[in-house]
């Protein structure tokens, strides 16, 4: 009996995902959305690095990025508005040898959660945060975000937006970020590799997606990215950081596609003696460590 349960367990190691397995509920999204392209990346990704849905954790916040997870099958936490890093960071001390990936939005992410991504660059948890930049908010009907080019006119900026518009990329290459990277979501098979090098990358991974909203943002749409975006030539250096921050400055008639910025410095589950030789959720829970703070309470 013993030796059938081994048998099963190796075989069930061995099994590859396929794109089928891993299918979560319908979409939601408008037709023609970006996110659709992203999702099939994605789950290109997945199948083609042999990652199974029990392997990883998918953590979101709130908007339509953010319902990203409950499209795929996998483990699933739901966070509140900008808030998906906090809960990606205990999800990934507390067991740092299950993948954590953040998919999350340009409104979501780099605006109400703006302060947590600062924070989060800094201390270089290894983990893959995956934003969906449509330049405007989707969920919550077409208001400006931070990546809105300034000018622009919305629903609630009838005048125009009078705010500059945020450069994820070079602020993230300034906090020196260790791996920083911009794909288009009409690539798949463009994105699909910037995903893999993002989960192989050991350390902290931003990956900004554009990605066109066919509702509520006329300005920024696929005919609008194809006629600017390029992608790096095969002799660009990443891990030239003065460079790297040159090229994330070019926006309007051209815009880099690739890996922008890389750095090898080590994550912090590598620096934390707690946790760098076995994980938090496998070690032995000592009661009486906490017993003996309680006490200095009473």
């Amino acid at each position: 009996m013993m030796e059938g349960l081994f048998q099963l367990t190796v075989l069930r190691e061995k099994s590859m995902p396929e794109f089928k397995d891993l299918k979560g509920i319908e979409p939601a999204w408008c037709p023609g959305c970006g996110n659709f392209g992203i999702l099939k990346a994605f789950k290109d990704t997945l199948v083609q690095m042999n990652i199974e849905p029990h392997e990883f954790t998918a953590v979101s916040g709130i908007g339509q990025a953010a319902k990203f997870p409950h499209y795929i099958k996998c483990n699933t936490f739901n966070g509140l508005h900008g808030r998906a890093l906090p809960a990606a960071t205990g999800i990934r001390l507390a067991n740092h040898k299950q993948r954590v990936m953040i998919f999350t939005g340009d409104g979501d992410c780099y605006g109400e959660g703006g302060n947590h991504l600062i924070h989060t660059i800094r201390r270089n948890i290894n983990m893959s945060l995956f934003v969906h930049d449509n330049q405007i908010y989707g969920l919550t009907k077409g208001q400006a975000s931070p990546t809105s080019a300034e000018g622009i006119h919305t629903k609630n900026q009838p005048l125009g937006v009078f705010s500059e518009q945020l450069n994820p990329m070079a602020m993230a290459i300034a906090l020196d970020c260790s791996f920083v990277a911009r794909s288009f979501s009409a690539d798949p098979e463009h994105l699909t590799k910037t995903m893999k090098a993002a989960i192989e990358h050991n350390g902290f991974s931003l990956v900004d997606i554009l990605q066109p909203c066919i509702t509520f943002n006329k300005l920024n749409t696929y005919e609008w990215y194809k006629e600017r975006v390029y992608y790096l030539e095969n002799e660009y250096n990443p891990e030239d950081r003065v460079s790297a921050f040159a090229r994330s400055l070019e926006w309007g008639d051209k815009i880099p596609l690739g890996i922008i910025y890389k750095n090898n410095r080590p994550a912090l589950e590598d620096r934390n003696p707690v946790i760098s030789e076995l994980a938090l959720v496998k070690q032995q829970f000592n009661g009486t460590l906490i017993n003996k703070t309680l006490r200095e309470f009473y």
